[in-house]
């Protein structure tokens, strides 16, 4: 096994149990969404969009660690520089989007509901900017990936 066959290969499992991660995640929302309705019934109602942003950044992380999954399959078959690996790229940056989107959604959500609970949502705010900062990060590093692949493509 050489280097570049071992690397990706540990790319692949570290992948793969993010996958596991995300799995698990959604198994376990739905118990976090019901003990929280029985503790605080006057905001049950705004687990609902909560739910949809969760289990909306679950879909799209999934498809995007997907996509790696493949694009590392091409690096392995020295088939880095195609026309699949640009469209896995493409695919991964708007997954990347779409996680930007729910962030902001799930913002939107949490300023509603400190509003009408009186509560403090400065922290969960802050993480979900925090979320946002490191999924532009990673839409960035896809496009100036997408840029080489292009100009090798159109030579």
């Amino acid at each position: 096994m050489n280097v570049k066959q071992g690397s990706t290969t540990f790319l692949k499992v570290i992948i793969f149990l993010a996958g596991i991660g995300v799995l698990a995640l959604c198994i376990w929302l739905p118990v976090i969404a019901v003990r929280d309705a029985r503790v605080h019934p006057e905001t049950a109602y705004f687990l609902i969009p909560f739910l949809v942003c969760a289990y909306g950044f679950c879909i799209a992380f999934s498809v995007a660690l997907y996509q790696a999954f493949k694009l590392l399959t091409y690096i392995e078959k020295n088939n880095a520089f195609s026309e699949l690996s640009l469209k896995s790229l493409r695919v991964i940056k708007n997954c990347a989007f779409t996680v930007i989107f729910l962030f902001l959604l799930g913002i939107v959500s949490l300023m509603v509901l400190a509003k009408t609970t009186g509560d403090d949502a400065a922290g969960p705010i802050s993480l979900s900017l925090m979320g946002i900062l490191v999924t532009s990060i990673v839409a960035a590093f896809i496009s100036v990936l997408q840029i080489p692949i292009k100009n090798s493509l159109d030579v």
